[in-house]
């Protein structure tokens, strides 16, 4: 070595531009060799050399990796790899703090004392190790430098609140896991870096963070060792870790080393905990900040001349102990545990007689091992590879080749593709000893190719299950304070810078579901901020949609297409109705009166299009009195009204005001005062909406379906129902209106008295079989006694079946102009197909049936009127007047409220005439409303 040699010792804390400097000065001399901890640390060493002078010049060798162009002038290597014996003007050692390192402090301890450039030594490193440098090479000079920038502690912090651009450290792999994924959660994910991960590997995932595509990385210790990222803040999640044997707190140096990667250059930089980490002391916080630790007294040590004559000698040389106060025996070393077990083979030892066979024993011992299954297999894969290259000299071909392909395989989990990475490593190591296998080239860019696979997938896995990517992009650019652009398609679906979010639903948004949580949360916060211009445009288009774009649910829901935009709510009148929306409140108050209003347009214009004649009837002035309050009463039952609920109102109606109504379509029924242009499907489904809200019901009853002319009752339907429906409920079935106001002027002509059947028309109309008409007759308040008779042969002509779909027409006491409806009444669809029950009973049989000697019978029913007069009901005005009994109408209510039909003219007599003295009294003019006006007159005629 030349006098000249200068050997300088560089300490300080982190963040102090050591290695940059060492960098310069190996770049300053011809040739130069430095050493570092980690192999992902010498690749970052390696990429910056090279972008300096050019790959030509540098070299790269690690355990695994090897990278020497033939004119290489520069060495980057990690520790155990450096070169021994080469001579090269610059020799750096880095983080020489390690030498106090339990598992690899030996390896450093020795490039401290033996390992020397002709020119420059440098070592860098931990101020802490000043001591025992000093000892051990007095020729040392010390540079002391300081931290370019404050390290600060800011106590423990949740990691829901971990502000951006942090590192949270975890001592295990499976905390490693844990934090990510609840970072993934809450943040829009994290990116992870380990030692064991390969360069690839961890360059690709420290890209994600380095980019800002997330704004926290989650590593082990591996990251104190010169990694150099952009981190403002480091928190442990932990104070303890297991070193190889147990459990131990970690040093306040330990934790400066790591907590140094916070801030970088001039940038402050703070460090604390979280998770289950307790608060540190405030003793060691401060000694942390100042960068004041306990010197370092002794260094791991282990003997570096070895003796190969034999395995127990070479077992002995390893474990002589030191002779210097500031060196300690290092404890045995994963290669020491491997050739003493390796010893215990009979083998083994009788293979490794000579010294070229022991020193092959103890490089295959060195191998590091990466599966960390166990001592046993290790050593037994040791075993394995020694054999072979003692017997043959080199590995074989075809063992190299069944190794790497069990180990080829890119699926499974990030657990699997760890394995198989560490596993790859093995004999990537192995490929990289010269003449160890045949061709070395071959099998080292095999090896790389498989570990280049395996890697990329193994960061696909971790991105997938540890980033999200679409809130990371949100959180970032809102963080930014950049523009988000969203997009909406045909079908709803929202994307946010492509990413999709979730569903625009009218004017509500729906995130993704397979967020939770707090992710859900940040999702929906950054997807309406990117919405807010999406919103305004929708309802822009909202409001200048036609109508035939929105309509109203049986429910009072209002929708816009397919969305649900609002719901009707009670106003203060019934055909007033209010508008409530369904706009979230992201979308601001603009968006949300402009839905209001042309929801509100809608319902208007609907309510004044279906019922514009019971408007008309409402805003009518030249109606006063009586009239004025029965069309009152018309508006408050939305168009139709029970007669029995009105009777007297409508006794007390006079013939000019009769008119005045009948003129805006009103008709007098016998059974219910109605609108017919009220009871089509339109107005009849509006109308059950707005009775719904008005009655403040939770649940609104459907419509029937439209068209039909009975339809079954609604069990449990609230009071009321049948009527808004247009239907009056008779037994099982409930018919419509205007159908019954027809089949009463049918019942009319019949003597309800002395009993009548179903005429074919009856049947027709209603398109009920007999049995069914019979269930609607009893409704009604009619008796139903069934029979059987003989049927009677029908003459031998064609009969004319009554059809089960007719048109509608008006009722005989009603113009047929104004008041019939040009809608055809189709059969309900409970009527069986062929009724011929009902024919049967009313009509004869077709001369085409064939000629019977058997006896047919059909089942007939003759019906009466039921209701019974009450006992101390006055005798009839008819009878006092001397008319025959059976021949005047009926007075008064009957016992239900509704009313029954009576018996035509010229029914049974049931008496002979009577006779009276006093002159005729004069007679008051027949209501030509009254449903019994024809039999009257037709009375009045007979007289």
């Amino acid at each position: 070595m030349s006098g000249s040699s200068r050997i300088v010792a560089v300490l300080g804390p982190t963040n102090t531009g050591k290695t940059h400097y060492a960098i310069e000065r190996m770049l300053g001399h011809r040739t130069g060799v430095i050493g570092l901890p980690l192999r992902l640390l010498a690749r970052e060493v390696y990429d910056k050399i090279v972008a300096i002078r050019g790959p030509s010049v540098v070299a790269l060798v690690t355990g695994e990796e090897r990278i020497v162009p033939p004119r290489a002038k520069y060495w980057v290597c990690t520790v155990e790899a450096m070169p021994e014996g080469m001579g090269a003007d610059f020799v750096a050692i880095d983080e020489i703090q390690l030498c106090a390192d339990p598992e690899r402090g030996h390896v450093f301890t020795d490039r401290l004392l033996r390992s020397r450039g002709t020119s420059e030594t440098l070592f860098l490193g931990s101020d802490t190790l000043r001591g025992p440098i000093a000892a051990l090479v007095p020729e040392v000079q010390f540079i002391r430098r300081e931290r370019m920038s404050q390290l600060v502690y800011s106590g423990s912090k949740k990691i829901s609140r971990m502000p951006a651009r942090s590192a949270i450290v975890g001592f295990s792999i499976d905390n490693v896991y844990a934090i990510a994924e609840l970072l993934r959660r809450q943040k829009g994910g994290a990116a992870v870096v380990m030692g064991a991960l390969s360069p690839r590997t961890r360059n690709a995932q420290v890209e994600l963070y380095q980019n800002g595509e997330v704004d926290y990385l989650v590593a082990t210790d591996a990251i104190g060792m010169g990694l150099n990222l952009d981190v403002n803040h480091v928190a442990f999640s932990s104070l303890t870790k297991f070193d190889g044997r147990r459990m131990r707190h970690l040093a306040p140096n330990e934790l400066a080393q790591i907590a140094g990667r916070a801030g970088r250059g001039m940038s402050d930089g703070t460090f604390g905990v979280t998770g289950e980490a307790p608060p540190l002391d405030d003793g060691v916080a401060q000694a942390i900040m100042d960068s004041r630790f306990t010197p370092m007294k002794k260094l791991n040590w282990r003997n570096a001349a070895l003796r190969f004559g034999s395995v127990e000698a070479l077992i002995d040389s390893l474990e002589v102990s030191p002779d210097s106060e500031h060196l300690i025996k290092a404890r045995p070393a994963d290669d020491l545990n491997a050739l003493k077990s390796l010893s215990q083979e009979a083998e083994v030892i009788a293979s490794a007689s000579d010294g070229p066979s022991v020193r092959l024993l103890w490089d295959v011992c060195r191998i590091p091992d990466f599966r960390g299954i166990s001592h046993a297999e290790h050593a037994s894969l040791l075993e394995v590879i020694y054999g072979h290259l003692h017997e043959r000299g080199t590995i074989p071909d075809e063992f190299m080749a069944r190794q790497i392909r069990r180990i080829d395989k890119s699926d499974g989990d990030i657990d699997a593709l760890s394995k198989r990475l560490a596993y790859i490593r093995t004999w990537t190591y192995v490929a990289q000893r010269n003449g160890w296998v045949r061709d070395e080239s071959h099998w080292r860019a095999e090896t790389r190719i498989v570990e280049d696979r395996l890697s990329d997938a193994l960061h696909d896995r971790l991105t997938q299950r540890f980033v999200d990517r679409r809130t990371s992009v949100l959180l970032r650019r809102l963080k930014q304070k950049e523009a988000l652009l969203a997009e909406v398609n045909d079908k709803g679906e929202v994307t946010v810078e492509g990413e999709f979010v979730g569903r625009l639903e009218g004017f509500r948004f729906t995130p993704d579901k397979s967020a939770q949580g707090t992710e859900a949360k940040a999702l929906k916060s950054a997807s309406l901020q990117a919405l807010a211009p999406q919103f305004h445009l929708r309802a822009d288009r909202f409001y200048n949609a036609p109508d035939t774009e929105i309509d109203f649910t049986d429910q009072g829901g209002l929708m816009w297409g397919e969305y649900a935009v609002g719901k009707l709510v009670a106003g203060a009148e019934p055909l007033k109705p209010m508008v409530e929306v369904f706009v979230d409140e992201a979308a601001g108050p603009d968006v949300e009166q402009k839905v209001q209003r042309r929801l509100q347009h809608f319902i208007d214009r609907k309510v004044a299009a279906l019922f514009e004649p019971l408007l008309n009837l409402s805003r009518d002035e030249e109606l006063s009195g009586l009239a004025k309050g029965f069309a009152f009463r018309m508006v408050e039952g939305l168009g139709v009204l029970l007669r029995a609920g009105v009777a007297q109102e409508v006794k007390d109606l006079d013939q000019d005001a009769r008119g005045a109504l009948r003129k805006h379509g009103i008709r007098f029924g016998q059974f219910t005062i109605f609108m017919p242009l009220l009871l089509k499907p339109a107005p009849t489904r509006l109308r059950l909406v707005l009775w719904a809200l008005a009655g403040g019901l939770q649940e609104f009853p459907d419509a029937p379906p439209p068209g039909l002319v009975t339809v079954p009752v609604a069990k449990g339907a609230p009071e009321g129902y049948d009527t808004m429906c247009g239907y009056r409920d008779a037994g099982e079935r409930s018919i419509r209106i205007d159908m019954l106001e027809r089949l009463a002027d049918m019942l009319r002509a019949e003597d309800s008295r002395g009993g009548f059947e179903a005429k074919p028309d009856m049947l027709s109309i209603t398109g009920m079989t007999l049995e069914q008409f019979a269930d609607l007759m009893q409704g009604l308040g009619y008796k139903a006694e069934r029979g059987e008779r003989e049927k009677v042969k029908a003459a031998p002509v064609e009969a004319e079946k009554p059809a089960t779909n007719v048109t509608e027409q008006p009722a005989a006491e009603e113009t047929p102009a104004p008041e019939a409806e040009a809608e055809e009444v189709v059969a309900t669809a409970e009527a069986p197909a062929e009724a011929t029950e009902s024919t049967e009973a009313v009509a004869e049989a077709p001369a085409s049936e064939p000629a019977s000697d058997e006896t047919e019978v059909e089942v007939f029913y003759t019906f009466t009127w039921g209701r019974q007069r009450p006992a101390n009901r006055a005798p009839r005005r008819e009878q006092r007047q001397g008319q025959g009994p059976g021949k005047g109408k009926p007075r008064g209510k009957p016992q239900d409220g509704r009313g029954k039909p009576q018996g035509k003219k010229g029914g049974k007599p049931q008496g002979g005439k009577t006779f009276s003295s006093r002159p005729p009294r004069k007679e008051k003019a027949i209501d030509p409303d009254n449903p019994f006006a024809a039999a009257l007159m037709g009375l009045k005629d007979g007289n």
